[in-house]
């Protein structure tokens, strides 16, 4: 088989590719580089990878945008797809030559990794290794914010941000297994033609949002799932029924540059409306949180989401789900598939294709030109090709 398993020459079998992060900051920190191939540990599958997840959280991890990172230089990415190598001690359920799709603490953007066999789950027959890495993230944060924290059952509504997203997508496919779900979605205008079908009712993110439900649902609604926070927190709030529940995923807006803006950071934080325990006690509203990666492998529910997991392949085998993936790059194409998620121009799932060649242009580095400045702004309203995707921490 051609591709990235054949680039590997006699004397050099234990390298492989990896895309590393050697400091946090702009597209530039990022390279792709030769690295010594992992081994399986007890418990551990080694798998080489066919295809990666690129995720909002990767853009958030290169800038150092998180709690407590990781010390550089590292491997980004936290989900791929591939087939079982390696099985360490004490494995079982798998096979050498099993097609997986996987969580990875790290180190996903390679041709080979090495992972605890709870955070492994064999593909379907008819599932391609590209939509297997667009699956696991964006299905299990869209039904776990959905089932598992807002208890979503027939008849309810839905107001979900970044609509044109992966997780907007498997939010309102989740949906549409559910009768009479009302689905409110926001998104960039240039991509409504495209998402049009899979939303009760779409609106511009940068209009005014808030008279639009209220127009069509005087009550407002049942769940609001928040991947932007600044000022749209305040907004979600106001839109909830009583007993409705509002659940904050992510940032988006605190990313606004290329590198890591304080600026941008404290201002969006300051636009975050204080949230009063008395106000939600007499409005009877719940405000949650929700991160996926923490609750992987900072809170050990790895049984829980296997158990998602398993609810989620049976939807996918019953055709009522299927995960969107919006365009497959080169790992050497990394800093352009960065730059798209950046500009909100996807729609569903960015992919890394581990045994895709670069195109000639993007494989000279040219992206190091185009790199946003430190400070630059992401005005509300002079993007419209833009849309706030949403990231998992």
């Amino acid at each position: 088989e051609g591709g990235a398993g054949s680039s590997l020459r006699a004397g050099d079998a234990k390298e492989m590719r990896a895309v590393v992060l050697s400091a946090f900051g702009g597209l530039n920190k990022l390279r792709v580089s030769k690295k010594a191939m992992p081994e399986p540990q007890e418990g551990e599958l080694k798998i080489r990878v066919k295809a990666c997840g690129l995720n909002f959280i990767d853009l958030m991890v290169r800038q150092g945008n998180i709690d407590n990172p990781p010390k550089t230089p590292l491997v980004p990415g936290f989900e791929c797809s591939g087939i079982v190598e390696a099985l360490g001690d004490s494995v079982k359920g798998f096979e050498i030559g099993d097609r997986v799709m996987a969580f990875v603490n790290y180190n996903a953007w390679a041709e080979v990794v090495c992972t605890p066999v709870e955070f492994v789950y064999k593909i379907p027959d008819d599932m391609t290794f590209s939509e297997a890495a667009a699956f696991p993230m964006n299905f299990v944060t869209a039904y776990m914010m959905l089932f598992e924290v807002a208890n979503l059952r027939e008849g309810m509504s839905v107001l979900v941000h970044s609509a044109g997203g992966g997780v907007g997508q498997a939010v309102a496919q989740l949906c549409s297994t559910i009768p009479n779900v009302t689905v409110f979605g926001t998104a960039s205008s240039f991509k409504h033609e495209a998402i049009k079908n899979s939303v009760t009712h779409l609106f511009d993110r940068n209009a005014d949002y808030v008279q639009e439900v209220k127009r069509i649902s005087a009550d407002g609604v049942d769940i609001v799932l928040d991947c932007l926070c600044g000022e749209n927190t305040g907004k979600g709030l106001s839109l909830l029924k009583p007993l409705g529940t509002y659940i904050l995923y992510g940032s988006s807006n605190m990313v606004t540059g290329e590198t890591k803006s304080f600026f941008s950071f404290a201002k969006s934080w300051w636009q975050v409306e204080k949230v009063n325990p008395i106000k939600l006690y007499e409005e009877n509203k719940v405000i949650a949180g929700f991160s996926l990666l923490n609750l992987l492998f900072k809170q050990n529910r790895g049984g829980l989401i296997k158990g998602v997991m398993d609810k989620l392949l049976n939807l996918y085998n019953s055709k009522k789900i299927k995960p969107v993936v919006d365009s497959l790059w080169a790992l050497e194409e990394v800093k352009e598939a960065m730059q798209r998620i950046h500009d909100r121009g996807n729609i569903g799932k960015l992919i890394l294709d581990v045994e895709k060649a670069p195109t000639p242009l993007m494989a000279n580095d040219s992206t190091e030109t185009s790199e946003a400045g430190e400070e630059e702004e992401d005005h509300e309203g002079d993007n419209e090709n833009k849309e706030r995707m949403p990231f998992i921490q």
